[in-house]
């Protein structure tokens, strides 16, 4: 077990982006050109495959811990309102695109993209596979929450091709759950993951969450026994990011009943030993697999990649998002959807492609991006991938040897054991695009 010292959190405990894009989404152009995103999209080469990224908004109820856009209805008609501007963006995709691109990989995410009915999926799937050309054994994966799935809807889910899915867990402890307003009983997570094993899903994946009111060791060692007789294929142990002045609703939870960075440091350090004295591979900072998943091949093998879906064994040139908020990487060219349910459908009724922001990728992005994610998934940084003229960055990653953070070498700087709970802040020498003081209102903690 690592030992982490206190004073080391304290100094290294600072804002800091995900780095899910490099550069991050709030240092991206406002009001970026329509002509430049639409050209982009329109000179990708014709046999190139894409990774699809659908968002789903909608969800039942507003988890008080929620970071994600996401919309409360009850109402059905909403959804199907959505869905058909949804249509309208994807004419206009296709219209830049042009009809029966390759497709290897899809994800649909939210929100809560098991809130849509029987007829609203198909549709939804429709929609995209008449869009798009569907490879032979492309990924078609879904996030669900348990409280909302319906009798039959992972076998229907099943069938239409889906293969992975994720269960939003959460925490399992019933006070920290009354805390961020997401009751869930083991035995209705049980009750789905059993209904999607039954179903025939390949992959299943369980996303926790650390950093809650009210968790304790104890408490995170309850959901995680819990979490292990499940037998996940992948777990995901996501920070909680506590940003009120953004999410308004994360203002009813109690700031003081919310660890402080010692203890948080101090829980996810138990969480890798016990998922990985469980047989689990810790993948990158946040995520873990079974040795002989694709995931952990991955980085074995130094493949991993990392995107606005986290963690991936993607490395394709392209990832198109569909939907309100959803993010794009398309051909050097960065491109992020209106972020609000009334912009995006006032554009796409428009017939605008509904973009808010973008940015294109020079040369410099490109280099220090690649920095980035070396650290980020390969765990080491290679001495000659790095120019002359970013010395100093590299100079900062080595000094942080004196704390225990890299291993340097005639060839290489290595990321240590210790090192993986600070890899975020490995990356920050790297980053350009950083003003001289991070803030607390864009990005969250580090650790």
């Amino acid at each position: 077990m690592v030992t982490i010292a206190e004073p080391l959190i304290h100094q290294y405990d600072v804002p800091g982006p995900r780095y899910t894009s490099y550069p991050p989404v709030p240092a991206w152009t406002a009001g970026f050109p329509a002509d430049r995103w639409i050209d982009a999209l329109r000179t990708v080469p014709s046999g190139d495959p894409f990774a699809l990224y659908a968002h789903f908004p909608f969800c039942a109820t507003r988890c008080l811990y929620c970071g994600c856009n996401a919309i409360p209805t009850q109402r059905r008609d909403k959804v199907d309102a959505y869905l058909d501007d949804f249509a309208h963006e994807m004419a206009l995709l296709t219209d830049a695109l042009g009809w029966g691109r390759p497709v290897h990989q899809m994800h649909w995410g939210g929100g809560t993209p098991n809130l849509l009915t029987a007829a609203q999926t198909e549709r939804a799937l429709r929609l995209l596979t008449d869009a798009f050309t569907f490879q032979p054994g492309a990924e078609l994966s879904v996030e669900c929450d348990p409280r909302v799935v319906t009798d039959g809807q992972l076998q229907h889910l099943r069938s239409l091709g889906f293969s992975r899915v994720s269960f939003g867990v959460q925490d399992l402890d019933e006070r920290v759950q009354r805390s961020i307003g997401r009751i869930q009983p083991v035995s209705m997570v049980r009750q789905v993951v059993d209904d999607a094993r039954r179903a025939g899903f390949a992959q299943i994946n369980l996303d926790l969450i650390y950093g809650l009111p009210h968790q304790t060791r104890d408490s995170v060692d309850a959901t995680i026994d819990e979490v292990l007789a499940l037998d996940p294929d992948r777990i995901a142990s996501f920070g909680y990011a506590h940003l009120p002045a953004q999410r308004a609703h994360q203002r009813a939870i109690p700031l003081a009943a919310l660890p402080g960075s010692v203890d948080r440091v101090a829980l996810f350090r138990h969480i890798v030993d016990r998922f990985t004295d469980a047989g689990y591979v810790w993948i990158g900072f946040d995520h873990f697999a079974r040795p002989n998943d694709p995931l952990a091949i991955a980085q074995r093998e130094g493949r991993l990649h990392r995107n606005f879906m986290g963690y991936t064994t993607e490395t394709g040139p392209h990832l198109l998002g569909i939907g309100m908020s959803s993010i794009s990487e398309v051909n050097g060219v960065f491109a992020q959807n209106a972020a609000t349910l009334d912009d995006w459908r006032e554009r796409v009724q428009a017939g605008a492609l509904p973009l808010v922001r973008g940015h294109v990728l020079s040369d410099d992005d490109r280099l220090r991006g690649g920095l980035i994610k070396q650290l980020l998934c390969n765990l080491e940084l290679p001495l000659d991938s790095v120019p002359i003229e970013l010395a100093p960055a590299l100079e900062a990653v080595a000094a942080t040897a004196s704390d225990g953070l890299v291993t340097v070498r005639p060839d290489r700087i290595i990321v240590t054991e210790l090192g993986r709970y600070f890899l975020r802040n490995l990356c920050l020498p790297f980053d350009a695009y950083l003003p001289p003081r991070t803030s607390d209102r864009v990005f969250s903690r580090t650790l």
